[in-house]
């Protein structure tokens, strides 16, 4: 081969992409979905349509129902990291985001994020029923643009509001099952709504410095702990409430009673314990946010076993 030859493959031999490039794409894309949050949107999904079956729900419509789910809340994550792509870069908690990082251009992420939105939507509407299409398309604007571009800069009320978005997938694996909406997934909506403030303000309480930063008006920035963990143990108490208030529904058993009664009392206690905590310390801060985590998928567990 001449040199002039060589000279004019190596532009074509660069352009190919390495097999290792294309896999850190695809990587930051699946980035984008926030997939560690999808799993518990999925999980608490697929638990509404166990209680809503009273057993194991149709297979096929049940993997048609996740799949368009998460669809839509991947589609709603991407078009979040999109619009607070200058905020990322700015906490410690999200700078390693595909777009801050450079894995991902804003505009491409922007269209992934539409485009998954859309085939979500056909997708339920083809394969499971209309009333379910619907929600998911409510729970996917409710995220990207209520909770994304209006609460979340505006008002310290945002993870409070906003946590209809994360709340939706219970009733879309409720009325994926019975084409309808009742008392009992609108509380399952509620213990997830009513968890999402306690939840998310510790761990804004021990990354305050992050949120400051970044110029989001948090609980603890705007009003400070005090009242951060004040109100957290008021909505400690109401998710017990709700979570009690389930079973006199007939949807779940006794199990699921006295589940919902230890773990509702054991978290009230966390943010109690955090309440007296000094505003300096973040034990209990930590403590709290780490209970919340295992809090709903144990909860939601024991709604299946208290629905055969």
């Amino acid at each position: 081969m001449s040199v002039s030859q060589q000279e004019l493959l190596q532009p074509i031999e660069r352009s190919i992409p390495s097999s290792s490039s294309m896999l850190q794409t695809m990587q930051a894309y699946i980035a984008l979905t926030k997939p560690r949050i999808l799993v518990m949107l999925v999980f608490t999904s697929l638990c509404a349509a166990f209680v809503a079956q009273r057993g194991l729900p149709n297979i096929g419509k049940t993997l048609a129902m996740l799949i368009g789910l998460w669809l839509s809340s991947g589609g709603s994550a991407a078009i979040n990291m999109w619009y607070d792509r200058d905020i990322d870069a700015m906490m410690k908690r999200t700078k390693n985001r595909p777009i801050p990082l450079g894995l991902v251009e804003p505009l491409p992420a922007f269209w992934f994020g539409i485009l998954l939105g859309v085939l979500s939507f056909i997708e339920l509407y083809a394969f499971v029923n209309l009333l379910t299409a619907c929600l998911s398309l409510l729970g996917y604007i409710y995220y990207a643009v209520i909770y994304t571009m209006w609460l979340k800069r505006s008002t310290p009320q945002n993870i409070v509001i906003g946590g209809g978005a994360g709340a939706m997938p219970a009733l879309i694996g409720w009325s994926a099952v019975t084409g309808q909406l009742s008392i009992a997934p609108i509380l399952m909506f509620l213990i997830v709504f009513l968890w999402t403030p306690p939840h998310f303000w510790a761990l804004a309480l021990y990354k305050n410095e992050d949120y400051t930063r970044a110029g989001i008006p948090m609980m603890p920035v705007v009003k400070g702990p005090r009242a951060t963990k004040r109100q957290s143990v008021m909505y400690a108490v109401l998710l017990l409430l709700c979570s009690v208030a389930l079973y006199f529904t007939g949807a779940v058993g006794a199990i699921y009673l006295i589940a919902a009664l230890a773990l509702g009392i054991a978290f009230l206690v966390y943010n109690v314990f955090l309440f007296f905590e000094n505003d300096d310390e973040f034990v209990w801060a930590k403590r709290t946010f780490f209970s919340s985590l295992m809090y709903l998928p144990v909860l939601f567990t024991f709604m299946v076993l208290g629905a055969f």
